[in-house]
């Protein structure tokens, strides 16, 4: 099975990488720009006939062939995202366009790696799978929220209109080995606090 990963040289993108590359009938191509993700974290795979690496930005189209596609790239680090806001909120929009517009053209199944943040400041504790949330569309996160939220209904819209497969993991925190330890986000802060 041929196997696309955008952001795969990103953390949670590198293990799935890692998980993917044990199958021996997956062939895995990454696509990843370096914005947040390192290329040290696909070290071990260079060079290996099964796997191939582009450096390549999601908000351009990628001509490739492939069974599946995991659509993880998106600056997920509010560090990064409100460093530059406008390419983050590209990268969830016109990335996932690309990568939907590639799915159909190819019948690919596709999965949306998405957020807890789509909740925003939630009213409801804990939140069902129905809660819509309750977001501020201005504020300084809002091109990672929104742009999540964007990137999730143009997942159902391909799936209603065009009858593309897809599937949504809303990723919460999360933390572990390759994890940029000043990244910004909770878990990173707080272990970095305690390091310290």
């Amino acid at each position: 099975m041929r196997i696309l990963v955008t952001g795969g040289a990103g953390f949670i993108g590198s293990h799935l990488v890692d998980k993917l590359m044990e199958n021996e009938k997956n062939e895995v191509i990454v696509a990843d720009n370096y914005f947040t993700g390192s290329k040290d974290n696909l070290r071990k795979w260079i060079g290996h006939p099964r796997f191939e690496l582009i450096r390549h930005d999601v908000t351009q189209p990628l001509l490739v062939e492939v069974d599946q596609i995991y659509h993880l790239a998106c600056p997920a680090s509010p560090i990064f995202y409100k460093y530059n806001p406008v390419k983050t909120i590209k990268t969830n929009v016109i990335g996932t366009l690309n990568m939907l517009g590639l799915a159909k053209r190819v019948g690919a199944r596709i999965l949306l790696t998405s957020t807890s943040e789509v909740y925003g400041d939630p009213l409801i504790h804990p939140q069902p799978e129905t809660y819509w949330g309750n977001v501020n569309p201005i504020g300084v996160r809002s091109c990672y929220d929104e742009g999540k939220r964007v990137a999730e209904t143009l997942m159902f819209d391909y799936h209603r209109q065009h009858g593309i497969e897809i599937r949504i993991a809303r990723i919460f925190n999360t933390y572990g080995p390759r994890m940029n330890i000043d990244d910004g986000r909770v878990v990173s802060n707080f272990i970095a606090q305690a390091l310290r």
